[in-house]
C-alpha cells in the first residue's frame, strides 16, 4: 500500500508540471507575434509614400511660377509711340511733348550732370549741334538731376541744346531705362545711358540703349540720312 501512494504522487507531479510549461508557452508565442506584427507594417509603409510624393511635388510648382516674372522686359524700342511728358528745363520753364508735334527730336538719357562719360557725350552733341539744326532736329538731353544743377552744368560747358529736369524719373521709367547696374559689385538703380529720334509723327525710329559714348553722337546723325 505504502508503494502505491508515492507513484501517484509523482505522476500528478508531472501532469501539472507539463500543463503549466503548455500554459507559458501559450501566453508568450502570441503576444510576441501581435505586438511585432502591426507595429512594423504601420510604422514603415505609409510615411514613405507620402514623403516621396510630397517631395517631388513641391520644387516644381515653385520653378514655373518663377520663370515667367524673370523674364519679364519693359521699354520702348522701334516702331513704338515716344511717351508723352511735361517737365522743366535748365530754366525751371516746362517743355511740353505736345509742343514737339510734327516736327523731329533727339531725346537722350545720361546718369548724372558735370561727370566724365555724361560731360563728354553733352560736349560732342554741343559740337554737332549745327548739323542736327541744318537737319532740323531738336536735341533734348534728360537727367535725374533738378533744373539749377542743369543750369551750372550748361554754362560750365557752353551747352547750347536743352536740358529736362526728371528729378521723379517718370519719363526715365516710360522709356524703360531705369534699370539696376552693377559696380564693383555693388549694385544700385540708375539710367541706362540711351538716345531716341522720334520722327515728326511721335514714333521712336531709332533707338540706341546701353550708349558707348566715344562714336555715338556721329552715329545718331548718321541715322539721320
Amino acid at each position: 500500500m505504502a508503494a502505491k501512494k508515492t507513484t501517484a504522487k509523482v505522476t500528478t507531479k508531472k501532469v501539472t508540471a507539463k500543463s503549466a510549461a503548455a500554459k507559458t508557452a501559450k501566453a508568450a508565442a502570441p503576444k510576441t507575434a501581435k505586438a511585432a506584427a502591426p507595429k512594423t507594417a504601420k510604422a514603415a509603409a505609409p510615411k514613405t509614400a507620402k514623403q516621396k510624393t510630397a517631395k517631388a511635388a513641391a520644387p516644381k510648382t515653385v520653378k514655373a511660377t518663377a520663370k515667367p516674372a524673370a523674364s519679364k522686359t519693359a521699354g520702348i524700342g522701334e516702331g513704338d509711340k515716344a511717351p508723352s511728358f511735361s517737365l522743366p528745363d535748365e530754366t525751371g520753364a516746362t517743355v511740353l511733348s505736345s509742343s514737339l508735334a510734327g516736327k523731329p527730336y533727339v531725346i537722350y538719357f545720361y546718369p548724372k550732370d558735370d561727370t566724365p562719360g555724361c560731360t563728354k557725350e553733352a560736349c560732342d552733341f554741343r559740337d554737332n549741334l549745327r548739323a542736327f539744326n541744318s537737319a532740323k532736329v531738336r536735341v533734348l538731353g534728360v537727367s535725374p538731376d533738378d533744373s539749377k544743377r542743369h543750369a551750372k552744368f550748361k554754362e560750365k560747358y557752353g551747352l547750347t541744346f536743352t536740358l529736362l529736369s526728371d528729378t521723379e524719373k517718370n519719363l526715365i521709367e516710360a522709356y524703360g531705362i531705369w534699370i539696376k547696374k552693377l559696380n564693383y559689385g555693388r549694385e544700385y538703380m540708375g539710367v541706362q545711358r540711351s538716345t531716341f529720334l522720334v520722327d515728326k509723327s511721335g514714333k521712336v525710329v531709332k533707338a540706341w540703349n546701353g550708349v558707348r559714348v566715344p562714336g555715338h553722337v556721329e552715329a545718331v546723325l548718321a541715322s539721320l540720312g
